[in-house]
């Protein structure tokens, strides 16, 4: 096995796992359309690609808690993420075939990064603070990189070839799996769990979790259509690839310098201000599409709309949840991501030809302000205190 530190093998594997998102995420549906598919058939795919968060994360995290073998599920996921895409050669695409195949990803797909993040945690121990973001931005390298490197190939090929590029990832994200080892912090096999529902009633971890829920209901637009939405605006793939990269590279910056924000600024600051920049950024995205440089900079928001807002969310699991409940926190946190985007995807595809994209968009603008009065339920203390 090859002698890397622990710090090279967290951020490898966070680089392979975000460039198979950086492949699937803003081109798969662009796929989906090429291959014939209705734009309220592909609110369905991806509704379900999103869908098993509404249980899978809970079923994979009360598995690792178990058993506290969360390598193992991690490397049994990826394989198992390899094998879909190379179904995709062998099965015929149609939309039940298809369905069959994004049901199978999602569910296994899910059981990879909660439990990752919490591997990462155990490993960094006291370091967590320091050392997240700086380890964690790798992903957002790997995103970066497979999304550029996506969208100039498929000006230059058919986009029938994702598939192919997507298998390729896969392979190196199930091989590097096998370079990071159960962290000896972890707390082993359990014979019987923690329960977690006092902790989930706790005033602030409620209020986050819901507030978490209409922030990511108002990404369902932008994870299921956006890249479709430019092609409709007759940007190419290397363009819409752009503006997927600068979102990512705006996040980047953002968990360097997130920890200063943490010791600096409040739980209301910091959320507050995420929710009104991304309820800004979805109006830009609606009003603006063909502006370049309006698109570009609705992008940098992604720094708050996602980067702040989830290394808070990795904060607030870290220092809510024990050691041995850390499996099923951050499943918690991830099946409130996958409920808010399914459901707002099945809306989304459902409405898109009826109310247009635009309109769609600022829809989700509106949604987000929904959540400004929670806000004033959680700690006014700096983040860093919890």
């Amino acid at each position: 096995m090859p002698n890397f530190s622990i710090h090279t093998k967290l951020s490898g594997f966070y680089l392979f796992y975000y460039a198979i998102i950086g492949v699937f995420m803003p081109f798969w549906n662009l796929y989906l359309q090429n291959q014939g598919m209705s734009f309220e058939q592909i609110g369905i795919l991806s509704s379900i690609a999103i869908m098993t968060r509404f249980f899978a994360p809970l079923v994979w995290g009360w598995v690792a808690d178990k058993t506290g073998k969360r390598m193992l599920l991690i490397r049994v996921a990826t394989c198992v993420e390899s094998m879909v895409w190379l179904a995709v050669f062998v099965i015929p695409n149609q939309f039940q075939y298809i369905a069959m195949l994004m049901l199978v990803f999602s569910f296994f797909q899910n059981a990879i990064l909660a439990q990752f993040e919490s591997v990462t945690l155990f490993w960094l121990g006291n370091e967590k603070t320091q050392r997240y973001g700086q380890i964690r931005k790798w992903g957002s390298v790997g995103f970066i990189v497979a999304v550029f490197g996506t969208g100039h190939a498929l000006d230059l090929i058919s986009i029938q070839f994702l598939p192919v590029i997507l298998l390729g990832v896969s392979l190196f994200t199930f091989l590097w799996a096998f370079i990071v080892q159960e962290p000896h912090a972890a707390p082993k096999a359990q014979q019987r769990l923690t329960p977690i529902l006092s902790i989930l009633r706790q005033k602030h971890v409620a209020i986050f979790f819901i507030i978490e829920f209409i922030l990511l209901s108002s990404f369902a637009p932008f994870y299921s259509f956006y890249s479709n939405y430019m092609h409709q605006q007759r940007y190419t793939t290397t363009f819409i690839g752009i503006f997927w990269a600068v979102g990512v590279i705006a996040e980047i910056i953002m968990f360097a310098h997130a920890a200063k924000l943490l010791h600096r600024f409040s739980w209301r600051q910091l959320i507050g201000c995420c929710l009104l920049l991304t309820s800004l950024r979805w109006l830009m995205v609606g009003i603006f599409p063909q502006l370049i440089y309006v698109q570009v900079f609705a992008q940098m928001i992604h720094a708050f709309s996602f980067g702040l807002f989830h290394v808070i969310a990795m904060r607030l699991i870290s220092a809510s949840f024990d050691p041995s409940q850390q499996g099923r926190g951050q499943a918690v946190y991830s099946t409130v991501w996958g409920i808010g985007v399914a459901l707002g995807s099945l809306i989304a595809g459902h409405y898109w030809q009826i109310y247009s994209g635009p309109s769609i968009f600022i829809g989700a603008s509106l949604l987000v302000l929904c959540a400004m009065p929670l806000v004033y339920g959680l700690p006014r203390h700096p983040v860093s205190q919890l």
